[in-house]
């Protein structure tokens, strides 16, 4: 199948100002090179996380300094992709936008005037349920055999809930563009897959808050074995690596580089709904090694539906 790729800018204390990522890691999972059949798909994909930082940690959200952050994330992201039928420099072009909608809950045991300042509040919590930021998404791809190669293109639009000031945002209320390559190994004979995705984030300035997040790496892996036509099961992990510091008159807390390791088990199903082959995959994570970011754990069900034709690695097994 082709790779779920959508982007959520959810504010789950992972990077950055308030701890909010325009890439969010383990998007990517199995096939995320593999070329489709023309036509209209439609991805859809639940995501949950649960994480959290230590007392004396802080992070600056919405223009306040909040310490003992944490929080629980439930998000629906919906993408439906066109693929061209004429290849474009020798490859498959695809094109898509993703839309975000979701509840967040944080909880922060103390509200400070400044880094080393003042206590303004304890025990504060706020709850957030609406809409996200758009992310328009466009690739090619190249199929050679067993191997598969991949270019992106990412865009975020700051269109969601987002207000200086709250703990909770569904928004990032900043631009950001990011751009990576991917490769997929698939031996149809063994049902080995292997797939990894590389990519670089520019974020540019939040006005409201007068932050501009620092620019990041980030790289997603998978490794699967169908164990029949229809089950394959395996692994999935991550890395995230914030390569420059956080900017801007309202960047209280420095520089604020982050990074995170992520690494979990994931399984996949391919059923038919009709004529359409349609496939259902579940994958965790388990983050370790976080600087400047709270660790935890997250979740993802996706489910990728062709809408006229069929996935071409469907129609492989």
């Amino acid at each position: 199948m082709i790779a779920f790729a959508c982007v959520a800018a959810s504010l789950e204390t992972q990077a950055d100002e308030g701890g909010a990522s325009f890439w969010l890691p383990g998007q990517f999972g199995s096939f995320a090179a593999t070329p489709a059949k023309p036509g209209w798909s439609l991805s859809s994909a639940y995501y949950h996380a649960s994480t959290s930082t230590g007392a004396d940690k802080n992070f600056e959200i919405g223009g306040r300094i909040e310490t003992g952050v944490s929080a629980r994330t439930n998000l629906l992201f919906i993408t439906p992709t066109y693929t061209f039928s004429d290849p474009i420099l020798g490859g498959q072009a695809a094109i898509s936008i993703t839309g975000t909608f979701g509840r967040m809950d944080v909880f922060a045991d103390a509200t400070l005037a400044s880094p080393g300042g003042i206590v303004l509040s304890r025990n504060d919590s706020n709850s957030l349920t609406g809409a996200g930021d758009l992310f328009p998404f466009g690739s090619l791809r190249w199929n050679d055999g067993n191997h598969n190669f991949m270019t992106y293109t990412m865009v975020g639009v700051p269109v969601g809930n987002y207000q200086v000031g709250h703990l909770t945002n569904l928004g990032i209320n900043h631009w950001s563009v990011d751009i990576g390559g991917g490769y997929t190994y698939f031996n149809t004979q063994n049902g080995r897959e292997f797939s990894a995705v590389a990519g670089f984030t520019r974020n540019f300035e939040n006005h409201g808050t007068r932050y501009r997040n620092g620019n990041n790496l980030h790289f997603d892996w998978s490794l699967s074995q169908f164990l029949s036509k229809h089950w394959h099961i395996g692994l999935v992990g991550y890395f995230y690596h914030q390569v420059t510091g956080d900017s801007g008159s309202g960047a209280l807390l420095g520089d604020f580089k982050s990074r995170v390791v992520g690494i979990g088990p994931q399984a996949g199903y391919q059923f038919t709904i009709g004529k359409q082959e349609v496939h259902l995959n579940i994958r965790g994570y388990k983050e370790f090694d976080a600087k400047n970011r709270a660790e935890g754990w997250n979740a993802w069900l996706t489910l990728t539906i062709p809408i006229g034709s069929k996935l071409l690695v469907a129609s492989q097994n």
